[in-house]
């Protein structure tokens, strides 16, 4: 490492993942303390409806380095992640998955880049990753959408795992913002960031959490929350089809004036079934914003704690 720190902040949402906790921590345990003396890890129970909060006490009572965070209900892998960061107290944080598919052995590679290239944060691009075809195609696509439609830059596989400096959480705390996703704002924040190739493994035991339907909110939590671009199509799409309309009611008009005879029924009705989809579309655009608005004037937590247990 060209840098020194004091400390370490390891940060893990768990959900439904009872089989891999002791596993986890075993091998955490292990690079952690190869790395720093002064380290905390930090387990946030996303309302798992397994044994998962039983074994997170479990480690608790057996290393005091180890944090327990049960929140009240299941508020999502984002609002999991951001019970976590702002717990923290270490001078790097490192943000990973439960599953074991992000192998603790990388932090250390991580943070070493990290100071290597002098940025905030390092970030995990997957060379290799054991996920199915659906996964790895809706990354792909979910990355690639971002990257037209938003203000933040993603490379081709770059993954959740990541490790980072305390002055990026310190600027992540002034975003009270709570509809959009905590990496969103992270990757906001943190533009100057290195990308380290690593190979993702398989999941160590169960099933992923991640349903088709919580990657598509994912998906639209990024784009409405960073991007004005479904709006602007709404509004351009508009203009066009106004345009449209003009340029047909000419070429009628100029149809009539000839003795040309305009269909009807079958042209009105498919027009009419268009234009309709279309304006209920763009109605739900509208209301996706409007709606994210309201929710935060509300002001609501992004996450509520029920229990917390620490021994320090």
């Amino acid at each position: 490492m060209t840098e020194t720190f004091n400390s370490l902040s390891v940060v893990i949402p768990v959900y439904n993942d009872e089989e891999v906790i002791d596993e986890l921590i075993r091998r955490l345990v292990a690079v952690c303390e190869q790395i720093k003396d002064t380290y905390e890890i930090i387990l946030v129970n996303d309302g798992s409806k397994d044994a998962s909060w039983a074994r997170i006490k479990k480690q608790c009572s057996l290393n005091r380095h180890i944090i327990g965070i049960n929140l009240a209900r299941n508020f999502g892998q984002q609002g999991a992640i951001a019970a976590g960061l702002f717990e923290t107290s270490g001078d790097v944080i490192v943000v990973m998955d439960s599953d074991l598919q992000d192998p603790p052995e990388y932090i250390s590679k991580l943070i070493d880049a990290m100071f290597e290239h002098r940025c905030v944060m390092a970030v995990a691009q997957w060379k290799t990753r054991k996920d199915s075809f659906f996964k790895k195609t809706a990354s792909k696509t979910y990355q690639c959408i971002c990257n037209k439609l938003t203000s933040i830059r993603r490379v081709p596989r770059m993954g959740g795992f990541r490790a980072m400096r305390r002055s990026l959480i310190e600027e992540l705390k002034k975003f009270t913002e709570n509809t959009s996703t905590i990496i969103g704002l992270i990757d906001y924040i943190g533009s100057n960031y290195v990308c380290v190739p690593l190979d993702r493994d398989e999941r160590f035991a169960g099933e992923s959490g991640y349903t088709i339907s919580k990657m598509f909110s994912l998906a639209i939590s990024s784009i409405l929350s960073f991007s004005l671009a479904p709006i602007r199509f709404a509004t351009y799409s508009g203009f066009g089809l106004c345009a449209l309309s003009i340029i047909f009611a000419c070429y009628l008009t100029i149809r009539w004036f000839y003795g040309g005879v305009t269909p009807g029924w079958t042209s009105i009705i498919v027009a009419m079934t268009f234009l309709f989809g279309l304006t209920f579309a763009f109605i739900g655009i509208l209301g996706e914003y409007i709606g994210r608005i309201f929710m935060e004037t509300k002001r609501r937590p992004r996450f509520v704690i029920e229990e917390e247990i620490s021994q320090k």
